[in-house]
């Protein structure tokens, strides 16, 4: 069954990577914080990292250090965040809008934020 997922992923790969470029790229206009370079900053404290997925998936298995603010409860948590700390979000994968979304909320109230380049996924599969 994924190799079938698969085929058809890559038999439409460039029609997907154009709507990437269209729909995501152009939402962040900073480059994303690739895992590396993320968990230097969290080390040094110079971050805060959030969790976009539900919470469920959060108690499964998250980046170290990172809090479970889901879509919905991200108003309620922005009293909490650090005004002088950037926020960096993640969520299910690299093309997962929910942390394009609050990336986009959390510049709007003039919170410095960035996306981590992949999603949880990524990250566990990376060790």
């Amino acid at each position: 069954m994924l190799n079938l997922f698969r085929r058809v992923g890559e038999r439409y790969l460039a029609d997907v990577n154009q709507l990437v470029d269209t729909c995501l790229t152009v939402k962040d206009e900073l480059e994303p914080v690739p895992r590396d370079e993320l968990m230097q900053r969290v080390k040094q404290g110079l971050v805060t990292v959030i969790d976009m997925r539900p919470v469920e998936e959060f108690a499964a298995g998250h980046v170290p250090g990172a809090i479970n603010v889901p879509p919905a409860d991200l108003e309620k948590h922005l009293q909490a965040l650090d005004p002088s700390q950037e926020v960096v979000a993640y969520c299910r994968g690299a093309h997962c809008i929910l942390s394009f979304d609050a990336v986009q909320k959390l510049r709007m109230q003039g919170i410095k934020a960035s996306r981590m380049e992949d999603g949880f996924p990524e990250w566990k599969s990376a060790g």
